[in-house]
């Protein structure tokens, strides 16, 4: 499932170019019985299987040998929601492990004496923490300075501001009669930012109310709020 996610698009060239590299483990090869057993029935009965405890503290034990340990992400939907924040937070280790499994749950004592962070990306459950992974190693990687073409590019994407991002528009400037607003025709930066201030506090205040509790505001953006609001 990894392989075509790392071997396409943007996350392909970073690797080319070095700046960053992924490293695929199955903790299958660290189980020791012959049928490289990872998962077996829970204590006390229920459904489903739980994931061993042995393969992963001894994969983890192997990939931190002689170094010390970086971040240990556990994906699981009882973990802290994902958000851009927490990307920019992660994007500043210079190496992470994640775990995932594809099955019931963890043994707790993943949990609570290898994982150093649970991470949930949303309030479902999914078969398996693969797509989750790949989700974090996509929003963090984008981060890394020279991955992206233009380095502007995360800093105004939405939520990076902690505001949706403001309507964007390319050429034509009339389409079937849809035309782009002047004011981004004017070359008037100064007004082009500010209008992109406002269509972003817009925005944010249409789809996304609960950001703005999060957000400094200015005097200007409660301004513009308010005549909103009225």
């Amino acid at each position: 499932m990894f392989e075509g996610f790392m071997q396409t698009s943007m996350i392909a060239r970073a690797r080319e170019k070095g700046l960053i590299s992924a490293n695929l483990v199955n903790f299958r090869e660290y189980a020791t019985d012959r049928h490289r057993t990872v998962d077996d029935t829970p204590y006390g009965g229920g459904g489903g299987m739980v994931l061993k405890p042995e393969p992963l503290f001894r994969a983890v034990d192997d990939l931190t040998q002689g170094s010390p340990r970086p971040p240990i992400l556990l994906m699981s939907p009882q973990g802290e929601t994902y958000t851009q924040k927490k990307a920019e937070e992660l994007a500043q280790h210079s190496r992470l492990i994640i775990l995932c499994g594809h099955y019931e749950g963890f043994d707790e004592r993943i949990r609570e004496h290898l994982a150093t962070k649970e991470i949930s990306i949303g309030d479902y459950v999914l078969t398996g923490g693969e797509l989750p992974a790949m989700i974090l190693i996509d929003s963090i990687s984008r981060l890394v300075p020279g991955v992206l073409g233009n380095e502007t590019s995360a800093v105004t994407d939405s939520f990076s501001t902690g505001l949706l991002e403001y309507p964007q528009y390319t050429r034509p400037a009339d389409f079937r009669g849809l035309k782009v607003p002047e004011v981004l025709l004017s070359g008037h930066h100064a007004k082009i930012e500010k209008w992109r201030r406002e269509q972003s506090l817009l925005r944010t205040w249409q789809r996304r109310p609960d950001l703005l509790e999060k957000v400094p505001l200015t005097e200007e953006d409660r301004r513009f709020l308010k005549k909103l609001s009225d």
